[in-house]
């Protein structure tokens, strides 16, 4: 009887350890639990920037999408919590702060906005609270040493304004530039970027340079000026209502530059809204394929994409490019996720985002993946060249910068 007691409490013991150990695998951080993943975001759903609240609404749909489909990740429902900040600094602080301290998200993912998600860099750096595929390309999202916290979700704007730059050397070598800037760190990177491109050259190609604020109601007076320079190449960095307007105002001026377009305005709701005729000729450059175009409405990705917004968002313009660039964001976040398995700590979050290695997204190029290093964090540096002929996008070629 006593061997068999002893037999019995041996092998209880032994699964304890079993148990324990099965248990110790899974490591969870607050957010994360055997059922849940809980993630946050602020998004402009309202204010001068509300047309890009679109990305809020694809990203929450795709989780929720994921969730009904596929039963989650790894068996877990992903809970995006997606706050409105009016891309107002001191509204994200507000909403940033809820997120972490009251709903206990995970992390952060996707957020929009340069000047507000500069506003609570520091916050979530100082908590330890991951700030992942942040939906702005400003220079400041590759620091990993300052804010190892933070990564972007795409290219930097100082990579492709030095992209735009090369092309321009390579075309048009003696040409006379004149640039509309947004004026805050969107507009400064771009121009900082297109300068060290042009490296030498810029003092002497750059003949106007005009500012204007995210508020001013029209763009009737800054691309006068810039026509006014004589400048044969307008290089346009503004965002939103005021790209679609300064592409309309420059047509009906008569001016007629070449016209370098950043990727952000470049979506068929900004040529529409400008009107084709105005828009004809432009000049881009984009790792992404291009959703509206008839060149890739057989493309399998932009198939799922458009089936995906029948269902889950029938009421969006299912040809809104920003939509489906960020259903990519929200592709590898979920691929984040997956690789972290039973580790939903935010170290392990961290290292996995820091950590892609080719990894294709749906509405990239081909020939374009996301790769990321510690040391590292911009996912691509390769863009394509591209020209609005009145109807599509026309690829002119691939550059890539160091």
């Amino acid at each position: 009887m006593k061997k068999l007691l002893s037999a019995i409490l041996v092998l209880s013991a032994g699964l304890l350890v079993v148990t324990g150990a099965t248990a110790a695998e899974k490591k969870y951080d607050e957010g994360a639990s055997d059922t849940e993943v809980k993630l946050g975001q602020t998004m402009p759903y309202s204010g001068p920037l509300s047309i890009h609240g679109i990305q809020g609404r694809t990203e929450v749909a795709y989780f929720k999408m994921l969730n009904e489909e596929k039963g989650g990740i790894n068996g877990r429902k992903i809970n995006l919590i997606s706050l409105d900040d009016a891309f107002s600094p001191p509204k994200t602080v507000e909403q940033t702060r809820k997120l972490v301290e009251s709903d206990g998200v995970l992390a952060l993912f996707g957020s929009s906005g340069t000047a507000a998600q500069s506003s609570v860099q520091k916050y979530l750096n100082g908590k330890g609270v991951p700030q992942l595929l942040v939906s702005t390309g400003a220079n400041k999202w590759n620091q990993p040493k300052a804010f190892k916290w933070s990564t972007p979700a795409f290219h930097l704007y100082g990579t492709e304004g030095e992209i735009l730059a090369k092309y321009l050397l390579s075309v048009k070598p003696n040409a006379k530039v004149a640039i509309l800037m947004q004026n805050d760190d969107f507009g400064r990177d771009y121009v900082s970027g297109f300068k060290k491109g042009l490296g030498d050259r810029a003092s002497t190609m750059i003949v106007k340079e005009v500012t204007y604020e995210l508020t001013d109601p029209t763009m009737d007076s800054p691309v006068a000026q810039l026509k006014s320079s004589g400048a044969d190449v307008f290089f346009n960095v503004s965002l939103g209502k005021a790209a679609s307007q300064s592409m309309k105002k420059a047509f009906e001026l008569d001016w007629k530059p070449m016209q370098l377009v950043v990727s952000p305005s470049v979506g068929r709701q900004f040529l529409e809204a400008a009107g084709f005729d105005s828009v004809t000729g432009i000049i881009a450059a984009t790792p992404y394929k291009q959703v509206s175009s008839p060149k890739w409405a057989e493309d399998p990705d932009v198939v799922a994409y458009q089936a995906f917004m029948k269902k889950y968002l029938p009421n969006e313009d299912p040809k809104n490019e920003i939509g489906f660039a960020v259903y990519s964001f929200a592709y590898i976040m979920g691929k984040i996720i997956e690789a972290c398995g039973d580790n939903l700590t935010r170290e392990n979050l961290l290292y996995q985002a820091t950590h892609l290695n080719n990894v294709p997204a749906p509405s990239l190029l081909p020939g374009t993946t996301y790769s990321t290093t510690p040391d590292n964090y911009v996912p691509f540096k390769r863009l394509v060249v591209q020209k609005f002929d009145g109807n599509d996008w026309i690829q002119v070629t691939a550059v890539t910068v160091e």
